[in-house]
C-alpha cells in the first residue's frame, strides 16, 4: 500500500551518513561517485578516533606515515570532491519506522531514502586528566596502531581481559618489557589467553594496582613524552611511582550506538548486527559500517573497507527498490508517493 507525504523530492536525500572517520568518509566517496549526493554528519568528534592519533603508519598508500588528523582531512576533501556535503552537526534522534527516514540534528530535521551508520566506537579509558594530556604522546588505546613506536622500550598495559592479554603479547614483539597492570589479582581473560600471556617471558605482572596519574615531560624536540606512572595498591592504598615509556589502556571499547537502541539489532555489547558479509541491518535501507559494527578488528583500513561495502549496498538497494527510491512522479513540485510499510529485511 502507498501513501502520499507532503515532502518534495528535493527535500528527501538518497543517502545520509551518520558519523565520519574512515568508514563514513569512504562511504561518502563511493556514494558521491554513484551520484547519490550524500550528506555526512560528522558528530561530536569530526574525523573519528584517528583525529587523536599523532601518527598513522599502517594505512596503505602512505609510505612514511601520516598524522591522523591530516589523513582524515584528506579523506574529507576527497569525499567533498565527489559531491559530498559535510555538516558539523550531531544527529540526536532518528525515526526508522516510516519512510522517508527522519533524522534530527537538534532543531533541524532531515529526510532520507537510506541511511549509513558509521558512528564508530570509543575506547574505555581511565578517566584521569593526565591520561588525556598524554593521549597520543605515549598513552594509547591501540597496540596494533602504536606498538611499533615503542621498539626496545618499556611499556605498561592496563587491563585484565582478553584484549589486555592479546595486546600485551603483541607488544612483546617490539618492546623490551611489557608489564600488565590490573586492579585485581584475578583476571577476566579466558584461560587460553591468560596461559599464553603467562608463558611469555617478556611479560611482567603488577596486580592489585591501578594507575592514578600519568607522568611525563617535554623532550629536546619540544614533544610531550610519557616518563612514568603513579600506581596505587587497591588493597593497601599505598602509592608508588614507576618508570615507563608508554601506557596502553586495554579495558575494552564501547560502540557509539545508544541512539539506535531498541531500533536496530545489536549484540550484547551494543555493536550493530549486520547480515553475513553485507552491511544490511534488520531494517531495509539502513546500513552499518566501521567500528560501530566491527568489534573484532577495529582498524582504520577495515573501517574504510566496510564503508565501501555500505555505500555499494545502499546504491544497489536503492536501484532495486524503485517504489522507494524512484518516486511517482519524480519532480520537485509534486508530493512524494511512499511505501506505507517498512520491510524489516534486506
Amino acid at each position: 500500500m502507498k501513501h502520499t507525504t507532503h515532502l518534495k523530492r528535493h527535500e528527501v536525500h538518497p543517502v545520509l551518513i551518520i558519523g565520519s572517520g574512515p568508514a563514513g568518509f569512504t562511504a561518502a566517496i563511493y556514494a558521491g561517485r554513484a551520484n547519490l549526493h550524500p550528506i555526512v554528519f560528522e558528530g561530536e568528534q569530526p574525523g573519528g578516533q584517528l583525529t587523536i592519533t599523532t601518527e598513522v603508519e599502517n594505512y596503505p598508500g602512505f609510505e612514511q606515515g601520516i598524522p591522523g588528523p591530516e589523513l582524515m582531512d584528506i579523506l574529507r576533501k576527497q569525499a567533498c570532491r565527489f559531491g559530498t556535503t559535510c555538516k558539523y552537526e550531531t544527529i540526536t534522534a532518528v525515526d526508522f519506522s516510516k519512510r522517508p527516514f527522519t533524522l534530527h540534528a537538534g532543531e533541524q530535521v532531515y529526510y532520507a531514502d537510506s541511511v549509513i551508520i558509521s558512528t564508530g566506537a570509543r575506547a574505555k579509558l581511565l578517566n584521569i586528566p593526565s591520561e588525556q594530556l598524554y593521549m597520543g604522546f605515549g598513552v594509547s588505546a591501540c597496540a596494533t596502531c602504536d606498538g611499533f613506536f615503542f621498539r626496545n622500550q618499556d611499556v605498561l598495559v592496563v587491563g585484565g581481559g582478553d584484549t589486555a592479554m592479546e595486546e600485551a603479547n603483541y607488544l612483546t614483539r617490539f618492546c623490551s618489557s611489557v608489564t600488565i597492570v590490573h586492579r585485581r589479582d584475578a583476571f577476566r581473560a579466558s584461560k587460553i589467553m591468560l596461559d599464553r600471556a603467562k608463558e611469555n617471558p617478556k611479560l611482567k605482572w603488577s596486580t592489585n594496582q591501578e594507575i592514578i596519574e600519568v607522568l611525563g615531560a617535554t623532550n629536546d624536540q619540544g614533544h610531550k613524552i610519557v616518563t612514568g606512572a603513579i600506581l596505587r595498591n587497591t588493597v593497601t592504598g599505598k602509592t608508588e611511582a614507576i618508570k615507563t615509556n608508554g601506557i596502553f589502556v586495554a579495558i575494552g571499547h564501547s560502540p557509539n550506538t545508544e541512539l539506535f537502541r531498541g531500533l536496530l539489532d545489536m549484540n550484547d555489547h551494543g555493536y550493530l548486527e549486520t547480515k553475513g558479509k553485507t552491511s544490511f541491518t534488520n531494517i531495509a535501507g539502513v546500513f552499518a559500517c566501521g567500528d560501530c559494527q566491527d568489534h573484532v578488528y577495529r582498524q582504520a583500513v577495515t573501517a574504510a573497507g566496510t564503508g565501501c561495502i555500505a555505500a555499494i549496498d545502499a546504491e544497489r538497494w536503492l536501484a532495486a527498490n524503485p517504489m522507494i527510491y524512484g518516486y511517482e512522479p519524480t519532480n520537485d513540485v509534486t508530493d512524494i508517493i511512499m511505501e506505507e510499510e517498512i520491510p524489516r529485511h534486506a
